[in-house]
């Protein structure tokens, strides 16, 4: 599964979040300047960030597993708390 976000936080902040994040559960595969890949037994995770357009960020998020796994939630997870760190008042509601 594939998924996206659009922030404003730098790139370097969204990376240092996922480390944080995903280094909790999963060991770090690989990591380059814009990049990150964690495994474990629950699969792979792999994050990258790319500016686009003006002062916005796009963070990519991709797994090896089918929708709805833990990876899943843990990845969609994360992005909820990249949009948590950019806008201090939004509210977390998923159950991810």
């Amino acid at each position: 599964m594939q998924y996206f976000h659009r922030t404003s936080l730098p790139p370097e902040d969204v990376l240092a979040e996922a480390d944080r994040h995903f280094g909790a559960y999963l060991e770090t595969n690989e990591s380059t300047e814009r990049a990150r890949s964690y495994h474990g037994s629950i699969g792979t995770i792999g994050v990258s960030v790319r500016a686009e357009g003006g002062h916005y960020v796009h963070v990519s998020v991709h797994t090896d597993q089918v929708g709805e796994s833990e990876a899943d939630r843990l990845a969609k997870r994360f992005l909820a708390q990249v949009h948590k760190l950019a806008e201090p008042a939004h509210e977390l509601r998923g159950a991810y």
